[in-house]
C-alpha cells in the first residue's frame, strides 16, 4: 500500500498533504515543532487550509521526526528555494531535505520534488546527497520525479485540486507511476512532461515571464509619470483589445516572482550566458520600491507637508493581497525608503504577524491608525483597506497615494 511523506509544510506542503490525506495515508514532516503542534490543534497559520479541511484529512497525520517517514514510499519534498544576499540559489533547505531522505529511504522508494529550481538541480544536486546519505544507486534502488508547485497564497478560488498538474520521473515507469499518484486528488488533470529537466525548466520560467510582463508595465509607469498620463487609465484603454495581457504595475515581491528568475539567470550564467532580458526586469522590479517612496516623497514637498519628521501611513506589509505571507515583500523596501527621508512611518496590515514582521524587517506594526498623517501610500490591497475611516487619517493636505490602483479616485492624489 502507497504511504507519502511530505516534507516541509508551508504555504505549498500543507495544502498538499491535506489533499492526499483525504485519499491515503500521509506523514506530514516539518523540522518546526511549534508548526507541527499548531497543527495537530487544527490551526493553519498561513490561512490556506481551515480547521474543518484539516478534519477532512483524517489519513494525515503530523510528526517533526524524521523516523516517522520510514514507513512511507514515496517521499515528496516542499521546503523553500531562496536566494541569498547576492541574489544566488540558497540550496540549504533543499540539502537538508535531500539528507533528511537520505537517511530514511528504502530500495524501491520514489522521491518528489515541488520545490522551483533551476533545471539540472534534482538530479545534480539533490540525488548525490540522496546517494552519499543512503548508499542507494539512482534509478536502480530509488527513483525521483518532479512535479513544480502551483499553490497562489491567499487565493481560495485556485487550489491544488483544481489547477492542472505537471508531472516528471527519473524513468518512463517511474513518471507513469507519479503521474497516477497526483491524478487521485487532481481535477484538473495532469501533464506528463518528457524528462524531470523540462518540468523544472517549464516551472521556473512560468514566473520568469510574469517577472517580464510586470517589468514592462513597470516601465510604462515610469515614461507616463513623465507624460502627466495616468498608467491606470492607459492599461484599462489598452485592455479593450481580446489579446492585451492585464498586467498592473507594482510591487513585485513573495517568494516566487521575485526569486524564481534568478534560479534560472544563475544557471544561465554558469554556463556562459548572460541572460538580458531576464535580468533587465529583474532590475526595474527590484527598484520599483524605491521609487514608489520617492513618488511620495515629492507629492508631500508639492503640497507644502513637512518631510523630515513628516507622518507617513503605509497600509499593508504583506507581499499581496488577503494573505499573511511577508516573504522578501518589496514594501520594506519602500518603508526603508521614506525613512531615509527622515519621516515618521506607520506600518498597518492587519493581515500580517507583528511578531513576524519585526524579527523579518525590524518593524513595528500599528494596531490601528493613529490620527491624520501628513501622506498614506496604499501598498498592499487588502479587502480591509476598503472599510477605512478617510476623515480619521487625513487632513486637508494629505497625500494619498496608491501604487495597486485600489482606492476610488476621488480618495486618491496620485496613483502607480
Amino acid at each position: 500500500m502507497d504511504r507519502i511523506g511530505i516534507i516541509g509544510l508551508g504555504y505549498v506542503g500543507l495544502p498538499l498533504a491535506v489533499e492526499f490525506g483525504k485519499v491515503i495515508d500521509v506523514v506530514g514532516f516539518d523540522i518546526n515543532k511549534n508548526r507541527i503542534q499548531e497543527l495537530k490543534n487544527g490551526i493553519d497559520n498561513t490561512r490556506e487550509v481551515d480547521h474543518d479541511e484539516l478534519i477532512q484529512a483524517s489519513r494525515l497525520n503530523f510528526s517533526y521526526q524524521a523516523d516517522d517517514l520510514k514507513a512511507v514510499n514515496y517521499f515528496i519534498v516542499t521546503v523553500p528555494t531562496p536566494v541569498d544576499e547576492y541574489r544566488k540559489p540558497d540550496l540549504r533547505p533543499l540539502i537538508s531535505a535531500s539528507k533528511t531522505v537520505g537517511a530514511v529511504i528504502k530500495k524501491g522508494d520514489i522521491v518528489i520534488f515541488e520545490s522551483t529550481v533551476y533545471p539540472g538541480c534534482t538530479e545534480e544536486d539533490c540525488v548525490p546527497i540522496i546517494e552519499q546519505v543512503s548508499g542507494l544507486k539512482y534509478n536502480t534502488d530509488f527513483f525521483c520525479g518532479y512535479s513544480p508547485e502551483r499553490i497562489n497564497p491567499g487565493d481560495k478560488l485556485h487550489r491544488v485540486s483544481n489547477i492542472k498538474k505537471v508531472t516528471s520521473g527519473s524513468t518512463p515507469e517511474v513518471a507513469e507511476k507519479v503521474d497516477q499518484l497526483y491524478k487521485k486528488i487532481i481535477t484538473a488533470g495532469t501533464y506528463k512532461a518528457s524528462s524531470i529537466r523540462v518540468a523544472e525548466a517549464a516551472k521556473v520560467i512560468e514566473n520568469a515571464q510574469r517577472d517580464i510582463n510586470i517589468a514592462f508595465v513597470n516601465e510604462l509607469a515610469l515614461i507616463f509619470d513623465k507624460m502627466g498620463i495616468d498608467t491606470q487609465e492607459v492599461l484599462e484603454a489598452a485592455g479593450t483589445k481580446w489579446n492585451f495581457l492585464p498586467f498592473r504595475p507594482g510591487l513585485v515581491g513573495g517568494h516566487c516572482i521575485g526569486v524564481d528568475p534568478y534560479y534560472l539567470t544563475y544557471k544561465a550564467e554558469s554556463l556562459g550566458y548572460h541572460p538580458e532580458v531576464i535580468l533587465a526586469g529583474r532590475r526595474i522590479n527590484d527598484n520599483m520600491g524605491a521609487l514608489i517612496a520617492g513618488n511620495v516623497i515629492k507629492l508631500m514637498a508639492r503640497n507644502q507637508l513637512p518631510v523630515y519628521g513628516g507622518k507617513v501611513l503605509v497600509l499593508g506589509i504583506t507581499f499581496k493581497e488577503n494573505c499573511p505571507d511577508i516573504r522578501n515583500s518589496k514594501v520594506a523596501d519602500v518603508v526603508n525608503e521614506l525613512k531615509s527621508y527622515g519621516t515618521q512611518v506607520d506600518i498597518y496590515d492587519p493581515m500580517a504577524d507583528a511578531e513576524e514582521v519585526r524579527h523579518e524587517y525590524g518593524f513595528t506594526l500599528t494596531h490601528r491608525p493613529k490620527g491624520s498623517y501628513d501622506a498614506v501610500l496604499l501598498a498592499v490591497g487588502h479587502e480591509a483597506f476598503r472599510n477605512l475611516n478617510w476623515n480619521e487619517l487625513k487632513h486637508s493636505s494629505t497625500v494619498v497615494y496608491d501604487v495597486k490602483g485600489f482606492l476610488d479616485k476621488s480618495i486618491i492624489t496620485a496613483r502607480l
